[in-house]
């Protein structure tokens, strides 16, 4: 593999695994020793493990089996809900279809986008608001999708109650998110990662350097690894697969409302395993209109935020035009 795209391993401390089961004790001490441990993960690389998180192991394997099987497919079946036929960016994103980090070919995955459902007579489809509107569902799998509604159902629930940890994390109330959590946006990608071909086009990759637009990403990848994180000295490390655990990684909604204090990191897929790669990010993105603004203590006296307040979906649309034009 190309010097550029190599990256160190780990030391399994550098990426701490944090025990969320805690944020359901009924001992307010229990749930702040989370919020401490998500403190110092967010202003570290906003990267970290959580075990213990409550998703059915059941729930997981089905969701990725369905996943494998759609992309085991012939092209055309495929394309038969590729996302061009929707107008709110969901179905099938072909391979070489996304370029994540400017001046570098497209990146070597194929993709699957599942949002939240919304019929077409929903006030927000009717409306045409961003991203908003009915998923495209595969008619060969029948199975595909009740395992991955079950899937967005448990992942959202989790991103929920893993905001309430970070208001703990923030020493604001437990409840402070929850305004931002309902009706929140949220979107379910299935990706596929061919093995990295030994003559790639120069920096090319399974997935370019960028960072996430939202509030949370919860990662289930598979054993074959290929996860990297920028480090603070700009090298790059590994994060590998841990058992029963999901990655989860801050998004630029949090780094803007946190004034800067908690990390949105430069992350990217190098798939050298050399079999078929499958992961499964769910990004938590929170309710379309709530008003992101610096948070209580996250300025200093005297000091003036970094940034204005503005809308979850104002962010989000100028994320999408800085990064696709």
């Amino acid at each position: 593999m190309s010097e550029v795209l190599s990256a160190r391993e780990v030391p399994r401390t550098s990426l701490p695994v944090i025990d969320v089961a805690g944020l359901a004790s009924g001992d307010p001490r229990v749930r702040a020793a989370v919020g401490a441990a998500l403190h110092a993960a967010c202003i570290d690389k906003g990267f970290f493990y959580i075990s213990n998180h409550g998703v059915p192991r059941e729930l997981i394997d089905d969701a990725r089996n369905e996943a494998e099987l759609f992309f085991g497919q012939d092209e055309a079946d495929k394309r038969l809900v590729d996302k061009a036929l929707s107008f709110c960016n969901r179905g099938y994103e072909p391979l070489r279809g996304q370029v994540l980090e400017a001046g570098t070919p497209p990146d070597l995955k194929e993709g699957f986008y599942i949002g939240n459902e919304l019929p077409l007579d929903h006030p927000r489809v009717v409306a045409r608001a961003f991203n908003c509107g009915p998923n495209q569902w595969p008619p060969q799998r029948a199975a595909f999708r009740p395992a991955m509604e079950r899937y967005f159902d448990a992942l959202y629930a989790l991103s929920v109650r893993l905001t309430r940890g970070l208001a703990l994390s923030l020493a604001l109330p437990e409840d402070h998110f929850d305004a931002f959590c309902d009706d929140a946006m949220a979107t379910l990608r299935l990706l596929h990662y061919p093995p990295q071909p030994p003559h790639a086009l120069p920096d090319q990759k399974g997935c370019g350097a960028h960072t996430d637009f939202g509030c949370l990403t919860l990662l289930w990848q598979d054993a074959n690894g290929g996860l990297q994180v920028q480090d603070g000295d700009g090298s790059w490390i590994h994060v590998p697969p841990l058992p029963d655990t999901f990655v989860v990684n801050l998004g630029d909604l949090i780094a803007r409302w946190t004034n800067g204090r908690y990390r949105s990191t430069l992350h990217r897929v190098v798939n050298a395993s050399g079999r078929e790669r499958y992961s499964i990010p769910f990004f938590f993105t929170g309710r379309p209109d709530y008003v992101v603004a610096c948070l209580p203590g996250c300025a200093a006296d005297g000091e003036a935020p970094l940034h204005p307040p503005i809308t979850v979906v104002e962010h989000l649309e100028a994320c999408y035009r800085r990064t696709y034009g």
